[in-house]
């Protein structure tokens, strides 16, 4: 297992968090993804390490835009 954490900008409520968790989480391999609203966090536990372009469109897809 591993785990990554992407800073996402424009999260702002408990809506934002549900859609990020699930696009996601719809990736294979991911296990768990926990977002921290404060921070802009998205921690995600996979089996393995993801590939950043597949990650950036799930957040994308659900309305975000990683941070670099």
């Amino acid at each position: 297992m591993t785990q990554t954490t992407y800073a996402v900008a424009g999260m702002t409520c408990g809506h934002c968090a549900s859609s990020v968790r699930e696009e996601l989480g719809e990736l294979p391999g991911v296990r768990q993804v926990d977002v921290d609203l404060g921070t802009g966090d998205v921690r995600v536990t996979s089996e393995r390490v993801l590939d950043f372009g597949q990650v950036e469109q799930a957040i994308r897809v659900a309305g975000y835009q990683l941070v670099r």
